[in-house]
């Protein structure tokens, strides 16, 4: 298989906090990657990192065999985990900001997936609930046909059934053989859609493996072996 994202010893440090402490990864195309741990464990950091918003202490990361850059920002979609949308703005401005900034920004999938939530694109953000906000952020990352897209707890802080569409938003948008890497703590609720999972603790990498050899050698889901491994 390709490989589509390469971490390579990677260090972050913030002064003398160590954020993450010797990261190796392999991640090939046509995945959904659970990115998992505890609150503090590093997660968000390493998202940043691969999103270029961030730069490692030391160490390379590369994707599609491009070191962080302006290139990859080409091919990236990301989900930060707090909302970056001026309120002011209506949803068809937001449109037009994407698809000038963006070249892969497909705009026809953008409005049929507002369409499906009655969403009318000439609303203004501010009128929205935070939910919904939510929503419209994940449809415009979800629009983009990029090769990897970095979503940092798209459903925390929502309902069972906003998780639902998100979910299903997900596993129904990304652009075929490209990769999602969703960053959770809230294991049970895409542990049915996940190929892989990469679990990490205190910056360090402590489990990478797929699915189903999980299941295979621990004989428990994914959501049983997280709680054993950090005891929650």
């Amino acid at each position: 298989m390709n490989e589509l994202l390469v971490c390579d010893n990677v260090f972050k440090s913030y002064g003398k906090k160590v954020a993450l402490s010797g990261i190796n990864l392999n991640i090939s195309s046509g995945k959904i990657v659970g990115l998992l741990g505890p609150n503090g464990s590093g997660k968000t950091t390493l998202i940043k990192l691969i999103s270029g918003l961030l730069t490692p202490s030391s160490g390379r990361i590369t994707v599609c065999g491009k070191d962080i850059g302006i290139e990859t920002k080409k091919i990236v979609s990301y989900l930060p985990e707090r909302s970056y949308i001026p309120t002011w703005m209506k949803v068809t401005d937001i449109l037009d900001l994407f698809e000038d900034f963006y070249k892969d920004f497909n705009r026809s999938k953008a409005i049929s997936m507002l369409s499906s939530l009655n969403i009318n694109p000439n609303d203004k953000i501010k009128t929205m609930s935070k939910g919904t906000r939510e929503k419209v952020q994940l449809i415009l990352v979800m629009s983009r046909e990029a090769e990897l897209y970095l979503l940092d707890e798209p459903i925390a802080g929502v309902d069972p059934a906003a998780r639902d569409y998100i979910l299903n938003t997900i596993i129904t948008n990304y652009k075929e053989n490209s990769t999602v890497i969703i960053s959770t703590h809230l294991i049970a609720d895409i542990e049915t859609v996940l190929d892989d999972v990469i679990m990490i603790q205190n910056g360090t990498l402590r489990i990478h493996n797929t699915v189903d050899e999980i299941r295979e050698q621990y004989s428990k889901s994914v959501d049983e072996l997280f709680r054993e491994v950090f005891r929650c």
